[in-house]
């Protein structure tokens, strides 16, 4: 199914009844479970359209529902149990903007909407989502560059996070703190943190289950950090079994990370010096990039390209045309 195609049916229903097709539409006086669940339904629809093609759709979509639920907060009846699970919903949905905006490379406009859920957590004093929300802000930190403040951020992270005595989760954080102390170029303590988040997703079926957000992180997601850790540092050879391994472990329906991991692997198969077969590996990545709409993975492409045409080699002139060509007219400079 293509992305038009999903957004229309998965969407179009979802949406339907919990965005509402217009401002000021469809609001209830009186707002019970049914109501909830409608609303959560809408979100979930997010969350899948995001995982399948990337946040490039889901943007405004998930704004509108954002705005919706603030509205039904003050303009609706509700007892005190459902005003709460309507604001704990408000900090979900506003983290939700703030992931799709990452995505899209609209950096300023994530933090703000992490902003206003982290303050959602902290006034309902629910620490799950503000777990959620210091995860998020440390993988943008590093990604940002700021590899010491991800590092804090993921630490602040793991303090709320033990006494949940999830395996998951706190493979998950551990994982944050070795992107960021890769990129401090700290090798053997992003190493020991690794292989610690490792060693707890062998315990996932001991202790709490993970919660639904940290579906994604398992054995591929641990494969491409893995794969990373040894790029950040310069071992580029290195990195590539595990970001083959990442791919080949990753299920189709990440479609976005699938696009990222493969093109991720292209660079990494150039910079190791395995010229043609990295150009092949970028070129192919191209027929996996048309559904896909995200920022990050264009980026991506943008950075494979650039490093194709400093190869003084055929195959890399030919890989770095097509890729030109596809980052023109995805408007990525």
């Amino acid at each position: 199914m293509d992305r038009r195609t999903f957004v229309a049916d998965t969407i179009g229903v979802a949406a339907g009844v919990a965005v509402g097709p217009r401002e000021g539409v469809g609001i209830p006086e009186a707002v019970g479970t049914a109501h909830l669940l409608e609303l959560r339904e809408g979100l979930r629809s997010l969350y899948t359209l995001d995982d399948a093609y990337g946040g490039g759709d889901g943007r405004s979509l998930a704004v509108r529902h954002l705005r919706r639920v603030r509205r039904i907060i003050n303009t609706s009846d509700y007892p005190d149990t459902v005003g709460r699970q309507l604001q704990l919903l408000v900090g979900e949905t506003a983290e939700h903007c703030a992931w799709l905006y990452y995505d899209a490379e609209e950096q300023n406009t994530a933090r703000r909407y992490w902003g206003e859920a982290l303050t959602t957590a902290t006034m309902l004093h629910d620490a799950g989502l503000q777990i959620l929300v210091l995860v998020s802000l440390s993988m943008q930190a590093s990604h940002e560059g700021r590899p010491r403040d991800g590092h804090d951020l993921a630490r602040a992270a793991h303090s709320l996070a033990v006494p949940f005595d999830c395996p998951a989760l706190l493979s998950l954080i551990a994982a944050r703190e070795a992107r960021a102390l890769a990129l401090m170029k700290d090798r053997n303590s992003a190493r020991k943190r690794l292989a610690d988040s490792m060693r707890m997703v062998d315990r996932s079926g001991r202790g709490r289950p993970a919660p639904d957000w940290a579906a994604f992180h398992g054995p591929a997601e641990l494969d491409y950090a893995q794969g990373l850790l040894y790029s950040d540092t310069g071992h580029y050879k290195a990195a590539v079994p595990f970001l083959r391994a990442a791919l080949a472990h990753q299920d189709r329906s990440y479609g976005r990370n699938r696009a990222l991991y493969r093109m991720t692997l292209a660079r990494s198969l150039v910079q190791a010096g395995e010229v043609d077969e990295g150009a092949v590996e970028a070129v192919t990545s191209l027929t996996h990039l048309e559904e896909v709409e995200s920022g990050r993975v264009n980026r991506r492409a943008a950075d494979v390209r650039d490093l194709l045409r400093s190869v003084d080699a055929v195959s890399a002139r030919e890989a770095a045309e097509e890729l030109t060509e596809y980052t023109e007219l995805k408007g990525v400079v």
